[in-house]
């Protein structure tokens, strides 16, 4: 399969050839929400955290001596059952992160990567980069290649002017080839990558 290469004005100055069996098979949807299921618990914070009795306020002494009171017997005000005391197996910080297989998090990538080649989303450039660190020079840069709404744009480095530039972008970002992800994919609308960096990720997915 052959995909055009454009440059920053929208013009054809070539073709890359693409591995059919890395953007041509089947979708694999299950591995894309994998994937993303993957990175969503990876990125929550976890920090809630309720009171035990170790941490709620009040005094540590017996309230009343154990036997003959007709009372019920109580160790401390602290006490669970008691109001205001501390909060049983409450939720404590933690880390929601876990371990994916590489191999899936490569199969959710090539998905992702097949599907928006397959629906028309899949740009290829020959190079992204802007002269002066400005966001307009990056918004009329995302004009001339007709991309609009979410975008991701992947390149094998990542432009220190361009990043700067679309970062006041709502929805756009850059990301070096290494660091995509399938979620990075899915959530775009638009996909610009270059031409090294097509052909990296083609020989790090086959």
């Amino acid at each position: 399969m052959q995909l055009d290469v454009l440059n920053a004005q929208n013009q054809q100055v070539g073709t890359i050839e693409v591995r059919d069996d890395v953007f041509a098979g089947r979708v694999n949807t299950d591995l894309m929400w994998e994937s993303v299921v993957h990175a969503n618990a990876a990125d929550r914070r976890g920090t809630h955290q309720t009171k035990n009795r170790a941490n709620v306020s009040g005094s540590g002494k017996k309230p009343w001596r154990q036997k003959g009171t007709g009372r019920a017997r109580v160790g401390e005000i602290r006490n669970p059952l008691w109001r205001k005391g501390g909060t049983v197996f409450g939720p404590q910080p933690r880390s929601y992160d876990y371990a994916l297989p590489k191999k899936v998090e490569r199969g959710a990538l090539r998905a992702a990567l097949a599907d928006k080649l397959q629906q028309g989303d899949l740009i290829v450039v020959d190079a992204l980069a802007v002269d002066t660190v400005k966001t307009k020079a990056a918004v009329e840069l995302l004009q001339r290649l007709n991309v609009s709404g979410k975008a991701v744009l992947v390149d094998v480095a990542v432009d220190e002017k361009l990043s700067k530039s679309v970062r006041n972008i709502p929805g756009v970002s850059l990301v070096a080839s290494g660091r995509v992800s399938a979620r990075d994919v899915i959530g775009a609308q638009r996909v610009v990558v270059t031409r090294t960096a097509l052909e990296k990720l083609q020989d790090a997915l086959a």
